[in-house]
């Protein structure tokens, strides 16, 4: 079992509002300052992780990098999580999710080559042609905006893992008790809120507009350009 450096789960409504994904970052960062001498590199999830991860990168002092992974959608209701890909051919499925929905194998498969593609493209859109920051023997710290199945963060966690981080820490604003509780996909996981009822990501927000590819750019590069000095 992981450590965990997550609160109490709150019943109810949501105990937490953030005013926006800046917000959260700072609000994470507090809970990561352990992490601000461990030669750590912050990773954050396209699209909306990133904001989270820059504010958690300038705080720790840390560099900014992106780690691109994708859902899978049940192909019915595509808003449901069966699973999740990542780049190194990382992969993590959802059994439950598939049996109780009768997704075959093959019907897996199609979503898999399908969501591959859009992998491939926005790696290349992210990256740019710069190098990923290597990760031999460091503490990846993979950041989110929130968790709800953990699917997407587990193959977050793998992929890093895979890319020879010593230390993996997952760091989101908010997720479900239940999720955050028995992740082991990390050696740390560590939230601002663990409701024990919880509601979708965004209800935990004042302001969850979504996050655009320039701003994800933006931020990798203002990163990189206040680390070059």
């Amino acid at each position: 079992m992981p450590g965990v450096t997550v609160p109490p789960p709150a019943p109810g409504s949501p105990s937490v509002r953030f005013l926006d994904r800046s917000d959260a970052g700072w609000q994470l960062a507090e809970r990561l300052e352990r992490y601000r001498a461990a030669d750590a590199v912050v990773l954050g999830l396209p699209r909306g992780g990133v904001p989270v991860a820059y504010q958690v990168a300038t705080s720790l002092d840390a560099p900014l990098d992106v780690v691109v992974v994708r859902k899978l959608g049940v192909p019915f209701q595509p808003e449901v999580a069966m699973g999740a890909i990542g780049e190194s051919g990382t992969r993590v499925l959802d059994d439950r999710v598939i049996a109780r929905a009768g997704v075959s194998p093959d019907a897996v498969a199609g979503v898999e080559r399908r969501e591959r593609l859009e992998l491939a493209a926005r790696t290349d859109r992210y990256r740019q042609g710069r190098d990923r920051i290597g990760l031999a023997g460091r503490t990846a710290v993979v950041v989110d905006d929130g968790v709800a199945t953990g699917s997407t963060a587990a193959v977050a966690c793998r992929i890093v893992r895979a890319l020879g981080a010593s230390r993996v820490v997952l760091a989101v604003p908010v997720g479900p008790a239940s999720v955050l509780h028995a992740f082991d996909g990390a050696d740390d996981v560590v939230a601002v809120s663990s409701p024990r009822d919880f509601e979708a990501v965004g209800r935990y927000y004042v302001d969850f507009s979504p996050t655009g590819d320039d701003e994800v750019l933006e931020l990798l590069d203002r990163v990189a350009r206040h680390r070059a000095g």
